[in-house]
């Protein structure tokens, strides 16, 4: 392979690298992928995908519970951690056969190797051979950050090692806000953990709706996740299997396990990309580049978690294979970030798109909001006391939905349909004109009829 020239060489083998490898690959390119873990990124192997089976794991609790109001009796149910383990292990390891399979099925090649520049057009490979490319995609994701360094940080473990733990954690403290953190507090607690969140600011999930903070937060300290904002922990210390957690507000708690989910990374480290003239974003550390993901350097393209535009898994596929598009396929396609559905698998669940009700406040003068906050007709007999939230934004001078939010179950799978609504820039009266589907939850965006509040920005003096 010393000396391989190829039209396309892309440094990843994640969800964008993959789907620009096969679109470029079907456009007749010549395409070389290296790779130097496991295929599939970290969604697939160490992210959204396995993490989403470990939610369904955990939901099987809350199954159990409500089952007695329908008039089911089930014996005490027991869990095995192993178990789960070994089962999604054995799906990621199906799903990474298929992405190799995937890609050199369209006819790009894999290689098991890490790649550093070695100048703009020449890379080489960590087993000692160089390629030549004519064109080069960066798809090397993000990675787990911790935060500033305390002492006994490197008692903590991360999102990548909390998937192979030897054993359920009894007692487990989470570290951070954000949807990572709080997805693995819903996960350890339905499997039966005691979980403590630690967040630095005054409430959990920022840059989400506030109602949709308070209403999770409520939720999840119901459920008996104990939440702790405005303070860090300082130092963690170990003592045989167990920990102690020292918090900056001097109190301390004492786990089997201590999880730092603070944010993510672009993986940017070691690439040598000075010796390809690659710039950074000096605001977020990413990967500099356009609207049609290209670097300051010409033939240099990055996609996905790497630039930190958007760090969704269909975000990255639609780059890269907008990338595909544009320079193989001759079509140049700018990815349109706007109005991006998104879903948190917390426990209760949160489906979001469009605005929130502060950002519609400062972008439109007139801002209507309708909110409902309901029990389901399930909870009626499974004595559940858990809260479903949904909130509408509109602009009133033109009656288009701007943002739709909702907290509760199947939130994910709702908001995937109501995004194309909102993209297809539908009207209040459009949600209005539509036919409830009754009995459902998802009935309460049609039938909204009152503004919970109504907004007017006063003009600057």
């Amino acid at each position: 392979m010393a000396d391989l020239d190829v039209d396309l060489f892309v440094i990843g083998g994640g969800s964008g690298g993959v789907r620009a490898a096969r679109i470029a690959a079907g456009y007749g390119a010549s395409v070389l992928v290296a790779e130097e873990y496991r295929m599939g990124g970290t969604c697939v192997i160490r992210g959204c995908v396995p993490k989403k089976l470990m939610v369904y794991a955990s939901h099987v609790r809350h199954e159990l519970e409500d089952a007695a109001g329908f008039g089911w009796t089930i014996p005490p149910a027991t869990f095995d951690w192993p178990t789960l383990i070994a089962n999604k292990d054995k799906e990621i390891a199906r799903l990474e056969a298929a992405y190799t399979f995937n890609v050199e099925k369209a006819g790009a090649k894999i290689v098991k190797a890490r790649a550093t520049f070695e100048d703009a057009h020449r890379l080489r490979l960590s087993t000692g051979e160089t390629v030549n490319a004519k064109y080069v995609l960066i798809a090397t994701g993000g990675a787990p950050n911790h935060g500033e360094a305390i002492p006994g940080i490197e008692h903590v473990i991360s999102s990548n090692e909390v998937f192979h733990l030897p054993k359920l954690p009894k007692r487990i403290v989470i570290q951070g806000g954000g949807y990572i953190a709080l997805e693995f507090a819903g996960i350890f607690a339905g499997l039966g953990s005691d979980v403590t969140v630690i967040y630095r600011g005054e409430n959990i999930l920022r840059g989400f709706d506030d109602d949709v903070r308070a209403h999770v937060r409520k939720e999840m300290e119901k459920s008996g996740i104990n939440v702790i904002t405005g303070c860090i922990v300082t130092r963690v210390e170990k003592h045989g299997d167990a920990f102690t957690t020292h918090l900056s507000s001097g109190s301390s708690i004492a786990s089997d396990q201590v999880m730092f989910a603070v944010g993510r990374h672009p993986n940017v480290k070691g690439l040598g990309l000075e010796k390809a003239g690659v710039e950074l974003n000096p605001i977020n550390g990413g990967i500099a580049v356009d609207g049609f993901s290209q670097t300051n350097v010409p033939h240099i393209y990055a996609v996905g978690d790497v630039t930190h535009r958007l760090n969704l898994t269909p975000v990255a596929i639609r780059e890269g294979h907008a990338f595909a598009d544009t320079v193989f396929g001759k079509r140049p396609t700018r990815v349109d970030h706007a109005d991006i559905p998104t879903a948190v698998f917390t426990q209760p669940e949160v489906g979001t798109v469009g605005l929130n009700e502060a950002e519609a406040r400062a972008q439109f003068t007139h801002v209507d909001i309708y909110k409902t906050d309901f029990r389901s007709l399930k909870s009626t007999l499974s004595g559940s006391e858990s809260r479903i939230m949904m909130k509408l934004i509109v602009d009133a001078a033109t009656d288009r939905i701007l943002g739709c939010h909702i907290v509760g179950p199947e939130a994910g799978e709702l908001i995937q349909v109501v995004g194309i609504a909102v993209k297809m820039k539908a009207t209040k009266a459009d949600f209005d004109a539509t036919m409830a589907v009754h009995p459902t939850a998802a009935e309460e965006l049609v039938t909204l009829r009152t503004p919970s509040a109504r907004h007017v920005r006063q003009a600057a003096e």
